[in-house]
């Protein structure tokens, strides 16, 4: 007898592989190591991309959950070991890797993360020399912000004494290293910032490997650096150990001993200097004495204080002179001032009235008005004649024109 066939849907074969490989112990949990090609990274923050060999390759899936918390940007052609569980995808029915881990495969994954962050903050621009602020040259607070056990911090009082001891240093303490440093590093560049308290910060520690200087590559603690209102220099392990705050800061020290000498001047210095300055300032206060007293003697032995009467004679004949020509000139200004008040005296004796009536005329008027005019007169009207020596009241008996 012929038993009867099960015939499988595609949904269904797809179904029941997906079922057989989750639950499978070993592909549940499993690392895989292989280059990353055809990275995608799409707007909702999901990833896809594939994992290869020289004989194979495995299509892969990252999403938002896990990718949010990736320390790189993946990029095809880099080598990594991926952790996940391996599952088939029913819609295509593909399996692939579902990706929650990736971290770089081989010794430079530190290196290669450091490399990304600083092509990033450097796209930003803050790395850029233009927006670097010059240190203060005499600051009177010095912000620290580091472990307050380590050598450093002994470094930086050291040298801070010996160098400029009238600045004042302000210790933030913090850890260094560890999964805990960059929240607290970052809160003490925060701290100064907003509270003003200090001139210049000292952020840094003593040497150690990257993993033990790591903190210092955090993007937030970079991205606090840049938006310190406190001009910051970074003194981070040794000469030949670069971090990414050693690039965003104001100022690069090579240690924490150096970053001391940096952020203040050199007392021994400043008073050699002053010292200096005094003594030029006192050799050139004896040549401008000595100047100043030639100059005086060749005063003093001058005519004007030797024999001061001489200087006087002059003036005097000066002012005989002054005086003898203002009496000219006042003399003269009188003559003509006399010749024209008489001539101005002879114009006004001609036009005055009285002396035109000494020559037989008169005025005539009525009630005080003037008569020019024969109009102007009727008959039997009262007029007061006055004459050179006196004044008549006449009655008008005839009015005679002379023009009829």
């Amino acid at each position: 007898m012929q038993t009867e066939r099960q015939t499988l849907s595609v949904t269904q074969l797809n179904e029941y592989l997906k079922m057989l490989l989750d639950g499978d112990r070993v592909l549940s949990s499993v690392f895989v190591r292989g280059e990353i090609s055809n990275f995608k990274l799409y707007s909702s923050g999901h990833a896809y991309f594939t994992l290869k060999d020289d004989a194979g390759q495995l299509k892969s899936v990252m999403f938002r959950s896990y990718f949010s918390r990736m320390a790189f940007l993946p990029e095809d052609g880099m080598r990594v070991i991926a952790h996940g569980r391996v599952s088939v995808y029913e819609s295509s029915g593909q399996y692939q890797l579902y990706v929650d881990d990736l971290q770089p495969d081989g010794a430079g994954s530190l290196a290669m993360r450091f490399e990304q962050l600083k092509r990033k903050l450097a796209a930003e621009g803050l790395f850029d020399e233009s927006r670097k602020r010059p240190l203060p040259p005499m600051p009177r607070r010095i912000g620290v912000i580091t472990s307050p056990s380590g050598a450093a911090v002994h470094d930086i009082i050291n040298v801070l004494g010996r160098r400029f001891p009238a600045a004042e240093m302000i210790l933030y303490p913090s850890e260094v290293q560890g999964t805990q440093a960059p929240a607290q590093l970052i809160s003490g560049v925060e701290f100064f910032s907003m509270t003003g308290l200090v001139d210049v910060i000292i952020l840094g520690r003593g040497g150690g490997s990257a993993e033990d200087l790591w903190a210092f590559n955090d993007e937030y603690l970079a991205r606090a650096v840049a938006s310190c209102s406190i001009p910051v220099i970074s003194a981070v392990g040794h000469e030949s150990d670069f971090t990414i705050c050693d690039f965003v800061a104001d100022r690069r020290a090579p240690t924490p001993s150096a970053a001391a000498e940096i952020a203040v001047p050199d007392m021994g210095e400043i008073l050699r200097g002053l010292a200096s300055v005094r003594a030029g300032l006192q050799t050139s206060m004896q040549k401008l004495i000595v100047q100043e007293r030639r100059m005086l003697n060749q005063i003093t032995q001058s005519r004007v204080f030797s024999r001061p009467e001489q200087m006087l004679d002059g003036f005097r004949q000066r002012l005989d002179e002054g005086e003898a020509e203002l009496t000219r000139a006042v003399g003269q200004t009188l003559l003509q001032k006399r010749q024209s008040t008489a001539a101005l005296a002879g114009k006004l004796q001609a036009l005055n009235p009285l002396s035109i009536l000494s020559r037989g005329y008169a005025t005539v008027s009525r009630e005080g008005i003037s008569i020019t005019s024969i109009k102007q007169i009727n008959d039997n009207d009262t007029l007061d004649i006055r004459m050179a020596d006196g004044s008549v009241r006449a009655t008008v008996s005839q009015r005679k024109d002379t023009e009829q």
